[in-house]
């Protein structure tokens, strides 16, 4: 054995304990810790790879003094980009021991990792309202939970059409149609990714100042399409967090024969809350969808989780045939459900944070998240140089200059909060925009004040440059 790799196994419990002890620092200075550092760019090259490292203290000592002052207060409470949680103490404990163990959670040969997924994946549907006839996996995030819920759709289309996609390829499919309202970004990406192509997405009309689909301009798409389709709806868009009315779309599926995927990355939380719960009214209808768990579960990156009535179809996309394997059955092992023929058991965080705070424990973070982001569109409608740009549904405000919104004086304005609140930029309405999106489970009131007297600073100062 390699003589520093030696020294530090000899000394490993004393180097995870000093490993712990820069992470309780690091999270005890949150509060006080730039929400995006100043010092963001890249740091003095280090130079070439070093032939003997010097082992795990040497690195521990670069990283304090290369990269430790430039990471973002990301897990904090007023990082309000991207819709991007933190990590409940339960979740950061899940993913501390998923390194530890290291789990090859692929594989019924060696199945501990699969059935805790298994588990944790009937939790989660129980907590979105999910029927038994869901199965689910757990897959990086929403990009690719879109991607294997469109894949599942793919094989579908061919089904319908009499054709087997995954043994033939897309051109036996012919031209796809792919109908949505307000797509995300990943739903392009997605498309390309699967061969149907960025082409294949028509978008269809939305309400009147809303991002949802008009349900009467999407069945006129339906009756003139030429064979089965694909609708995409959301369950909250990310500049407004508005919902396309599944129900109602769903019940156009009798008549019209398409796949129904539900891009529901965060807004199928909105179950939880027995306020907003409505909105997600007929999710379970849905032939797939998409949930990231990273966002308002509050665990770490990467994890999300993808559900499908059709598992059979699921498993004949990502079937893979080995002789190490496990055959695919009744109950495939999770290699034949997703494109990762590896992947860490990213679902014992999720474990974690679900058998540590239950069902209420994660309502009430949903709906202190909720809380804050309305007051914050209060007070942004009370700030003088602001203006609110869509109503606040849930839990993303989104917002602009009242006077010359350009890209170049928002840029200004969010360089000038990032010290204290991260916001992502973004269009809405034809207008250059920014929002912030409350998904933090540590995200109180008192944040929610500071962001506001922040941004009412930053205007003023704007205002006088």
């Amino acid at each position: 054995m390699h003589p520093d790799l030696a020294s530090d196994l000899d000394q490993l419990p004393a180097l995870l304990e000093e490993a712990r002890q820069r992470a309780v620092g690091f999270l005890a200075g949150l509060d006080d810790r730039p929400v995006i550092p100043r010092q963001a760019d890249r740091p003095t090259p280090a130079g070439p790879l070093q032939e003997n490292g010097g082992g795990l203290r040497a690195a521990l000592a670069e990283f304090d003094e290369r990269w430790e002052p430039r990471l973002s207060a990301s897990t904090g409470p007023r990082y309000f980009g991207f819709v991007t949680g933190g990590a409940t103490p339960a979740a950061l404990v899940g993913d501390w021991l998923t390194a530890t163990a290291d789990q090859n959670s692929n594989s019924s040969l060696d199945p501990a990792g699969q059935h805790l997924e298994r588990e944790t994946v009937g939790w989660l549907r129980e907590l979105f309202g999910l029927s038994s006839a869901h199965s689910g996996a757990f897959v990086s995030g929403a990009t690719m939970s879109n991607t294997v819920g469109l894949a599942v759709a793919r094989e579908w289309l061919g089904e319908r059409l009499g054709v087997d996609v995954a043994e033939d390829g897309v051109a036996a499919l012919g031209r796809v149609r792919v109908l949505s309202g307000s797509a995300h970004s990943s739903v392009s990406k997605a498309l390309s990714v699967l061969g149907l192509g960025r082409a294949a997405l028509t978008v269809v009309p939305t309400l009147p100042g809303r991002e949802a689909v008009d349900v009467a301009a999407l069945e006129r798409a339906l009756a003139e399409a030429d064979g089965p389709c694909i609708v995409v709806a959301n369950a909250g868009t990310v500049n407004t967090v508005d919902f396309d009315d599944l129900s109602a779309i769903a019940a156009l599926r009798e008549q019209y024969g398409f796949w129904l995927h539900v891009d529901a990355a965060f807004g199928a939380f909105a179950a939880l809350s027995p306020e907003h719960a409505r909105l997600v009214a007929g999710l379970d209808r849905a032939d797939s969808v998409c949930v990231d768990l990273h966002k308002w579960l509050n665990v770490p990156y990467d994890s999300a989780v993808q559900f499908t009535r059709r598992r059979d179809l699921q498993a004949r996309v990502f079937q893979n045939a080995a002789a190490y394997l496990g055959p695919i059955g009744e109950h495939p092992d999770l290699v034949h459900l997703t494109p990762e023929n590896s992947h860490r058991l990213r679902a014992l965080a999720a474990w974690f944070t679900l058998r540590a705070y239950g069902r209420a424990g994660h309502r009430e973070i949903v709906e202190r998240c909720t809380t804050g982001a309305r007051a914050l569109g209060e007070a942004i409608e009370a700030i003088d140089g602001l203006r609110l740009l869509a109503p606040v549904r849930l839990n993303v405000v989104c917002f602009t200059l009242a006077e010359d919104p350009t890209p170049e004086r928002l840029a200004a304005l969010a360089a000038e909060l990032s010290g204290e609140a991260f916001l992502t930029p973004t269009r809405y309405a034809g207008l250059p925009a920014l929002r912030a999106a409350f998904s933090n489970w540590r995200t109180t009131e008192a944040d929610v004040r500071r962001t506001a007297e922040a941004l009412a600073g930053a205007v003023r100062k704007l205002g006088t440059d």
